[in-house]
Formats: structure tokens, sequence, C-alpha cells
């Protein structure tokens, strides 16, 4: 006769076995990647993952499968609070995407880490906790809130031997293709709301045409200008080759869109730059596979550099301020 304790362990093993038999049904291609999901707080973590696991749908982008997900959440911050549950709903129902307890859990079942939780404060913890998985890892924006925190995922990741990359999807596409060494200046414009509780106000919206800029311009940026009123800022920097690159970020919102000159005297203009996800997703599975990222770690890092110096610009009444390497 079977004990009681008996039963519960087969009746854990039996529901395990379960599990990854489930996984294992999601990853359809066997030459899929799996992927696993930290951060169902935002519709990056649906649009991900229907542009990965449905093969009709429009954008489709193949080569890997979301398999399982951490929801996390940050209570203080409506824009995840109030969406998580929704998010994390319809990734179980209309996805089937299991959830896991802890982010430890997924070290198991993946083959790479999508890091996506909106709020960048919670990277840092989640990004120590994913790094003992020894996977790769993309972490969406911002990587963080603050310089102190990205320097130290950079760390992390060295002393684990991580491969992670971060960027907007706006890095990649129509603003891509403005991008040569011609290239002698740029303006870009886009929305830059903020969100209270990141010490880098840029970071929270203002990231994806900080990154915009710096896609056109490259590195190299020596010292930043902030010019902040509460329904704009224009953020400029002085590259040391002396090349010179301005931002404008608008309140409550703004389509993208830039100028770029270039060395023979012609410019670009675009002005309505469309947000586009199968991109970013291509350069993703493309990096999962190859362990290389699409954008150097250094560039990311001093894209937090130059968000501080403009912090420190507006705190001291705009004022140039040298990028800290």
């Amino acid at each position: 006769m079977m004990s009681a304790g008996t039963g519960r362990l087969r009746g854990r093993l039996l529901a395990s076995i379960v599990f990854v038999m489930f996984c294992l049904v999601q990853s359809g291609s066997a030459a899929d990647l799996r992927l696993g999901i930290i951060g169902t707080d935002t519709s990056h973590a649906i649009e991900f993952t229907k542009l990965l696991n449905d093969a009709a749908a429009p954008g489709h982008v193949a080569g890997a499968r979301v398999v399982a997900a951490y929801r996390g959440g940050s209570p203080d911050i409506a824009a995840s609070r109030d969406r998580i549950v929704g998010f994390s709903t319809e990734l179980g129902k209309a996805w089937h995407i299991p959830f896991v307890k802890e982010i430890s859990d997924l070290c198991p079942l993946v083959d790479g880490i999508l890091l996506e939780s909106v709020d960048g404060r919670a990277h840092l913890r989640q990004f120590r906790e994913a790094a003992r998985c020894g996977k790769p890892v993309f972490i969406d924006k911002p990587l963080a809130s603050t310089l102190a925190d990205a320097l130290e995922i950079g760390k992390i990741a060295a002393a684990a031997r991580i491969p992670w990359f971060s960027s907007s999807s706006l890095r990649f596409g129509a603003v891509q293709a403005m991008s040569a060494p011609a290239v002698t200046g740029a303006f870009v414009w886009g929305p830059g709301p903020f969100e209270e509780h990141h010490q880098l106000d840029l970071s929270w919206y203002g990231i994806h045409t900080v990154e915009m800029l710096f896609t056109i311009m490259g590195p190299g940026v020596k010292d930043v200008t902030r010019t902040y009123s509460p329904s704009v800022d224009v953020v400029t920097g002085v590259w040391t080759d002396g090349r010179v690159g301005t931002l404008r970020v608008l309140r409550p919102d703004s389509s993208y869109g830039a100028v770029v000159y270039y060395a023979n005297g012609h410019s670009v203009v675009e002005n309505e730059i469309a947000v586009s996800y199968s991109p970013l997703l291509e350069k993703i599975v493309q990096f999962m596979r190859t362990d290389i990222p699409p954008v150097p770690n250094g560039e990311t890092l001093e894209i937090f550099r130059f968000m501080d110096a403009a912090q420190k610009s507006r705190e001291r009444g705009g004022v140039p301020v040298l990028v800290n390497r």
C-alpha cells in the first residue's frame, strides 16, 4: 500500500514531468531556441511572444520561442501595477505560457532570457538572479534607472561571463539605415514622459530618442548640455571629434523623427519613424545563438553616462557637463 508521503512525491514528480513536456511541446521546431521572460508587466511580453511563437503573425521572427515566464511587477509604478494582471493572463490563456515562481526556475527550461520588466529599478536585482543561469540575456529598455546600476550590471556580466545587450527597438530599421561614416551631425526627436521613481528621468522613455541619436552618431561623446522645461527637453552632445548631435523630447507625447547631416553637404529627413519589434527580435535571436551583442556593451553604458551628464546639466541650470569615463 502506497504511503501518503510516497503519493505526494509521485504527484510532484508527475507534475514536473508534465510541466517539462508542456514546455517541449511549446518549443516548436527542435532547432528553435527556448526563451524565458522575466517581467510580464509590459506589452513587449505579449508582442514578443506573438512575433516569435506565431508563424502566421505579420512580422514573424523564426528561430526562437517563448516557453516560460516569471511575472515580477512593481506595485508603486502604475504602468506595472495596473497592467500586469492583464498581460499575464493573456500570456497564459492566449499563448499557453507557464509561469515559474522564481527566476532561478527558468534556468533548466530556457536557452536564453528576455528581461522585460518595465521598471528599470528592478533590472539589477533580476539580472543578478538571471546571471546564475549562465544563459545570454537581453535587457529591454531601460537597462537600469541609474548609471550606477547600469555599471554594476556590466560588472556582474563580466565576472560571470554572461553575454548581454540592451536596446530600444528604435535602433533597428529606418534609424540604423541613416547611420554612415560620413555623418557630421544629427537632430532627433520623440516623446519624453517621466516616471517619478527613475532617477535618470530620460531613462524611462527618453531612452528611445537617446538611442536613436547614438545609432546615427556612434559613441564618443565629450560633454552634454541640457535645456529643460516642463513640456520639452533639448539635449546637445559634443563628440570628441567635434561633431554635434541634439535630441528633443516632448511631453506628453510626440512622433519619432530625425534629421541627419552628411559630409557631402546633403541631409536626410525622416518625419515619421515607425516602431517595429521584428528587426529587434531578429537581432535578439541572432545574439542568443552567437553570444555576440549587436550593440556593444560599452556603447550601451556610454548612453547611460550621457543621460547621467544630462541629468547633472539639468540640475546645474543647463551648464555643459563632461561625460564621466
